[in-house]
């Protein structure tokens, strides 16, 4: 049977049928023709990103403090804890920790300063011919401010000895306005917790233009001035004791807050553990040295809870002590197990107490 032609309505839809057709054939025909624009991948690279407004920077810190305020709450709990040991303690107990605190932030700053050098150069100014003076210099400065004086946000300037040198270039920043951009992006966090201020001014240290002539010890000195801020006992807050992981830049601001926090308990329950043992050397060594006579042994003892390691020359220098009564207690203690010779040699010898 013959197939038969398709009705058309009208005379419309036959004109409609025939333009469609052509149109598909016309598309046929262009195959060589690239596709659509939008069907197209993107092989540009991306260009420049717009530096975030600090607005939404300190909107991101807030927002990661209010993600981990339990964990904020139990780090303040170990700050706290650590201020009021050091309330009770004496004196000497603060001076130790920034010590250590600083021999272990000369480290991450890669100025890799051993106690010995440190304590040498902090007590007599002593340095070896192949010391990067410099590098002492940098650590002693964090060793006078870890122990006191006025607090960053006081005056910034004068917190970190830095001044404008009198022939700066005329386009040059001036440093002062370096330090205040930073002192003002910290006011604007001042509702902040302490601690998490601290971290903040860690990270946007750089951002403020501060990043000059050993900005990372210079950084988290400051940092670990402001998370103590509040305290009454500590000066600082330790950091880098156990471990600088909580320094470790990069991430967003919940994952550095978060590092942040986890290496300040870390170094808190490092610098406890500290003080307890330091505290029951003290009181074996006083019970052990009651017969001795004299001044020596008490100022000594002083002494040794007060520094890491200590030189005959050292104890000599700070307990007003003779030479040979230094080192006649010295070798009574060794011999009693009261404390230990750390260099192993007949020269330069160091001891520290053992725990």
């Amino acid at each position: 049977m013959k197939p038969q032609a398709p009705a058309f309505h009208d005379e419309s839809d036959a004109l409609y049928l025939d333009v469609e057709e052509v149109e598909q054939s016309s598309e046929d025909d262009l195959w060589f023709l690239p596709g659509p624009m939008e069907e197209e991948p993107d092989y540009l690279p991306p260009g420049p990103r717009a530096e975030p407004c600090e607005t939404e920077v300190l909107d991101d810190w807030r927002k990661a403090e209010a993600g981990h305020a339990a964990r904020l709450a139990r780090v303040a709990g170990r700050v706290g804890a650590l201020d009021d040991r050091l309330k009770r303690g004496p004196e000497g107990w603060r001076h130790r920790l920034a010590l250590i605190e600083a021999a272990d932030l000369s480290w991450f700053a890669g100025d890799r300063i051993g106690p010995d050098r440190l304590a040498l150069w902090i007590s007599m100014r002593l340095s070896g011919a192949h010391d990067d003076t410099a590098a002492l210099a940098r650590v002693g400065w964090a060793v006078r401010r870890l122990t006191g004086g006025p607090g960053p946000e006081v005056d910034l300037s004068a917190f970190l000895d830095r001044r404008d040198p009198e022939n700066m270039a005329d386009e040059a920043e001036p440093f002062a306005d370096r330090a205040g951009g930073w002192i003002d992006l910290m006011a604007q966090v001042a509702d902040l917790h302490p601690i998490t201020r601290a971290c903040i001014g860690f990270h946007l240290w750089s951002l403020a233009g501060l990043g000059q002539q050993g900005d990372r010890m210079e950084a988290a000195v400051t940092a670990a001035r402001i998370a103590a801020s509040e305290e009454r006992g500590a000066v600082f807050a330790p950091l880098a004791m156990g471990g600088a992981g909580g320094l470790r830049a990069g991430g967003p601001p919940a994952d550095r807050l978060a590092r942040w926090l986890d290496g300040m308990e870390t170094a808190c329950l490092t610098a406890m553990r500290h003080l307890e043992d330091i505290e029951a050397w003290s009181a074996r060594a006083e019970t052990e040295m009651t017969m001795l006579s004299g001044k020596t042994p008490h100022a000594l003892r002083a002494v040794l809870t007060e520094w890491p390691l200590l030189s005959a020359p050292m104890a000599e220098a700070l307990t007003g002590a003779s030479r040979a009564a230094v080192q006649r207690n010295l070798a009574w203690m060794e011999e009693k197990g009261l404390v230990r010779e750390m260099t192993g040699q007949g020269r330069y010898r160091m001891w520290r107490v053992t725990s």
